[in-house]
């Protein structure tokens, strides 16, 4: 079973308890556990160690499929999915610590909000990061931390500052309950802090600089590519599932002072369209740069700079683009909309959080034209 097969089979457990997951504010951990069961979680380990090494529609298609059944639960899967990218990159023995065990679970954040000092063979890191998904069911938490020098943080040959991923273990992390939020309540993302935490250097990660060390080419994909791509499939996932809940809405109810349901009403017949045709559209132009990075990085050993940036614009683009798409059923849903226990209430709260992730956030667009205005852009921002 692939990767899109095996996460459409959950895809019914995810729609059941999705009410259970958001009322939780955190992914239950018997779903996680057999989500990591089912591999879905090793999509991006290399094979030798025991990962699936998909390819990157793959991952997208698998988490675009969760996503449709439960926004939150397609978001645990992508960060997951996504940290477990940092097992390609370090040591053999440091891999196989972290990701060796075919139940653990990994989740972290790379925005560096932390302070590392040298210590020799490891870095002593403190620091509180936020938006910790899934972190909760994790055996492995990492955080993005600033290398600190006497004089302040240290800088490459550019001069821009250096900062690695550091991992630790989760008996090492204290997780703070910050997570109460309009949408994308069942994700568990928390804030999480360390204090002087010894971290062996072999264990940290700079994903934009370090070269991978396994031989698999996804693990050439542009890792800010990668996650991009996850977050516009939670996007796409969830206005497709806010589309089919709106259907079955629309089949059987009717507004007041008619006696034909939805689906039969002429405007709302062409407002359904258009949102569908509208998040076809961005899937379409998400998928399809997705495909021109992968073939070149496939068959090339990398791709231009313009056409990873055509990656990063699709999935800013089709994060804003589900949003709206999003509000469209969710407007035709009328009243019954607006209660809790309509799904279409909890679509439209989750598309509206999907948006403000840094890597599809607004200043993806302004980041994009740069480099395809032929302006100087450096590769590690795209």
């Amino acid at each position: 079973m692939n990767p899109v097969e095996t996460a459409r089979s959950f895809q019914a457990e995810a729609r059941e308890r999705a009410r259970e997951i958001e009322d939780a504010r955190r992914m239950p951990a018997d779903l996680a556990g057999k989500l990591a069961g089912a591999g879905l979680l090793r999509m991006l380990i290399p094979r030798s160690l025991g990962g699936l090494e998909s390819e990157p529609l793959e991952v997208a298609g698998a988490i675009e499929a969760l996503s449709e059944a439960d926004a939150s639960t397609g978001w645990c899967l992508m960060i997951a999915s996504t940290t477990a990218m940092m097992s390609a990159r370090l040591p053999p023995d440091q891999a196989a610590e972290v990701f060796g065990d075919p139940g653990a679970i990994a989740g972290g954040v790379f925005a560096p909000m932390g302070r590392a000092i040298d210590e020799g063979d490891c870095w002593r890191v403190t620091g509180r990061w936020k938006w910790g998904s899934g972190s909760q069911n994790a055996a492995w938490i990492a955080g993005g931390a600033m290398l600190m020098g006497e004089d302040g943080p240290q800088r490459d040959a550019a001069g821009q500052p250096q900062h690695r991923m550091m991992l630790f273990p989760a008996a090492e992390v204290e997780f703070i309950d910050t997570w109460r939020t309009a949408g994308l309540c069942g994700t568990g993302s928390l804030d999480f802090a360390v204090r002087d935490v010894l971290v062996p250097k072999g264990r940290s990660v700079a994903l934009q600089s370090d070269p991978p060390l396994a031989d698999g080419a996804v693990f050439r994909f542009p890792p800010f590519g990668m996650l991009a791509l996850g977050i516009a499939a939670v996007a796409l996932g969830n206005a497709k599932g806010a589309l089919d809940d709106f259907s079955a809405i629309a089949a059987a109810s009717s507004s007041q002072g008619s006696r034909r349901t939805l689906a039969e009403r002429n405007v709302v017949q062409a407002e359904f369209a258009r949102a569908a045709a509208e998040v076809e559209a961005a899937r379409a132009g998400v998928f399809g740069a997705a495909e021109r990075v992968w073939t070149a990085v496939r068959d090339e050993g990398g791709a231009t700079l313009a056409d990873r940036a055509r990656l990063r614009l699709a999935c800013a683009h089709a994060a804003r683009t589900c949003a709206e798409a999003t509000r469209r059923v969710y407007d035709l849903g009328g009243g019954a909309a607006v209660f809790l226990d309509s799904p279409l209430q909890r679509r439209f709260r989750d598309a509206h959080v999907i948006p403000h992730h840094i890597m599809v956030s607004s200043q993806i667009f302004e980041l994009a034209g740069r480099a395809l205005l032929g302006q100087p852009t450096r590769e590690d921002e795209l």
